[in-house]
């Protein structure tokens, strides 16, 4: 196995372009929806810090993008300051604006890939319409899977922080150096024994389901 970029680039440019993509768009409006949520609530750090921007290199930084280009995954953030909330359970809904943001993108790539495949059913082998099929597929099965890791309750993921708005006793032992450090070695076993490959195999599943389901629904569909 070589280098990711130059294995996709060679079998399938068009889905080495839909990874990209997805993965940098998927990024930026996750964080965006937290940036939006953390300012409703009261909280305008992301714009003083300059963060609501579409940016991506301001959500991911050099070292997220380096990571990216070198193994095709990565990561952002968007700054919040939880002592200017509003609202008691504010760091809840601002860590779940991301996630939620995911979802939408997911079930909107769905839709799509349904109406998509509907429209074109006789077209056969062309390109075009498989490439583009392909493009809606990958953003439902990635968002998905961002959705269900973000979810995760370990920090510095979305669901050790709602966890944390709801329980000082956990907030405390999410803040604690170990527990960082844990999740890290966590997430770096899941990447070495492939344990990544089930939320993908599991989102792979759930997106080709509600594909399904949104042919059935639409005139013509099988």
């Amino acid at each position: 196995m070589g280098w990711w970029v130059a294995d996709l680039l060679e079998s399938n440019p068009a889905l080495l372009v839909s990874w990209a993509v997805w993965v940098i768009g998927s990024i930026v409006l996750h964080e965006l929806a937290h940036g939006w949520a953390a300012i409703r609530c009261g909280d305008r750090t992301p714009i003083e810090l300059g963060h609501m921007t579409w940016n991506p290199v301001v959500h991911m930084g050099g070292m997220s993008l380096i990571i990216f280009f070198v193994i095709g995954i990565a990561w952002g953030a968007m700054p919040v300051n939880p002592s200017r909330f509003k609202g008691r359970h504010d760091e809840a809904i601002v860590a779940a604006a991301g996630p939620a943001m995911n979802l939408g993108l997911a079930l909107l790539a769905i839709i799509l890939a349904g109406v998509w495949s509907t429209l074109f059913a006789g077209v056969g082998g062309d390109p075009f319409h498989g490439n583009v099929f392909q493009f809606f597929w990958v953003g439902a099965m990635l968002n998905l899977v961002l959705m269900a890791l973000n979810l995760l309750p370990v920090p510095p993921l979305d669901g050790s922080r709602i966890l944390a708005s709801f329980s000082w006793t956990l907030r405390q032992l999410f803040a604690n150096p170990q527990a960082q450090f844990a999740t890290l070695a966590l997430l770096m076993l899941l990447f070495i024994t492939g344990g990544f490959g089930q939320f993908f195999a599991v989102a792979s599943t759930v997106a080709d389901a509600g594909i399904n389901l949104v042919q059935t629904i639409l005139p013509g569909g099988p």
